[in-house]
């Protein structure tokens, strides 16, 4: 049997785009003689900031530490409650949780972001804020998400983890919220080459209190006026993210000339292919499958025995792990959610994939017969 091995993602392809530029934004950094907080970073939160289309950005460790900023300086504390898809990375419930906040869940919609139709009914007197998860690098339904808040005076802070360049309506993933977090992590649109992240707000404030709190809760070195974390997003990874986001358009590019090859070529009546919300665009962070009949596990093995490496985004809902046991949700809390859970796969999506490697990944995928 003919076979390719073929990597779900690629990140040397990547790097290999633009490998010069990023090695001498390193030695220019190390030439430099400072490290952290210095050039680089203030730079990058401009450049960024300018970007996303926000008044300021705030460079963190990584987009878990934004979350866990964020609901901080909303007040998000014991008795609170967040609402949040039931099918987002268990990192977003984290980032509520973290701070002694509440999961309120919410099940997903065909375009596996929350269902906005479904957010009226999760609201309670204790619900402070909506976390937006722009799942896959689609936007969510921002002008229901943002209509329900208005109504009920809740917070939206937005998860841009995997929507770096995106849109809603015109207006970029990132400005759309009260609050933005980002992650940068090598895997995401604009990734860093380790840890990274960043907070992104119109409010002055809130952008101060970030700075404060990512530096051990000091504006001025040995006085500190809150208790602060360690999450400094250093001087190497905000460099070579200056490099990167110069392409990050073109790189969305071609992501979508991907999933536009996917879409017109897969056939097989046993995958349901992503659909794009009206009113979105998709920089497709992941292509994501649903497997019907049960045949996910199947289809896996049978792409990976042709050379097709797949990723399952993600196998297990928050409200079902072990770190959440405690919520009390039990099998059947949230059915579509679950459903979803073992229904996707996600095929490989890199940049500097070739169009051979496209074409064998259709024929695999429409070779498939359960």
């Amino acid at each position: 049997m003919k076979s390719m091995q073929i990597m779900p993602n690629n990140l040397k392809r990547q790097y290999d785009l633009h490998a010069e530029e990023y090695r001498a934004k390193v030695c220019e950094v190390l030439d430099s003689g400072w490290y952290v907080l210095g050039r680089e970073v203030v730079t990058f939160e401009s450049e960024w900031a300018a970007y996303v289309g926000t008044a300021h950005c705030a460079g963190v460790a990584s987009g878990l530490d934004a979350l866990i900023i964020a609901f901080r300086i909303l007040g998000i504390h014991e008795g609170d409650e967040v609402i949040v898809a039931a099918n987002a990375y268990i990192a977003c419930v984290m980032g509520i949780t973290i701070n002694g906040g509440t999961p309120a869940f919410v099940e997903p919609d065909e375009y596996n972001n929350i269902d906005v139709t479904r957010i009226e009914e999760a609201v309670t007197p204790r619900t402070k804020a909506i976390l937006a998860v722009h799942l896959f690098g689609q936007c969510c339904d921002m002008d229901a998400i943002r209509e329900v808040a208005d109504r009920h005076s809740l917070y939206v802070v937005e998860d841009c983890a995997q929507a770096h360049g995106n849109h809603w309506h015109g207006k970029r993933a990132g400005s759309l919220g009260d609050i933005s977090c980002f992650s940068f992590y090598p895997s995401k649109g604009c990734g860093a080459f380790g840890d990274g992240g960043a907070l992104c707000t119109n409010s002055p404030e809130w952008d101060a209190q970030a700075r404060v709190i990512r530096n051990y809760g000091s504006e001025r070195r040995y006085h500190n006026s809150v208790v602060g974390m360690n999450s400094r997003l250093d001087e190497i990874q905000a460099g070579l993210l200056r490099v990167k986001m110069r392409y990050l358009d073109e790189m969305n590019e071609e992501r979508c000339a991907i999933a536009a090859a996917y879409n017109a070529g897969i056939s097989n009546p046993l995958v349901i292919k992503p659909k794009v919300r009206p009113g979105a665009d998709s920089s497709w962070h992941q292509y994501v499958i649903h497997v019907r009949g049960g045949k996910r596990d199947a289809l896996k093995e049978f792409l990976a025995q042709r050379g097709v490496g797949t990723i399952i985004h993600y196998p297990i809902p928050p409200h079902l792990s072990e770190a959440y046991r405690y919520l009390g949700f039990g099998s059947g809390s949230f059915p579509i959610a679950e459903r979803a859970a073992g229904e996707v796969l996600s095929l490989p999506m890199y940049n500097g994939m070739t169009a051979e490697e496209q074409s064998w990944v259709i024929e695999s995928v429409n070779a498939f017969e359960g």
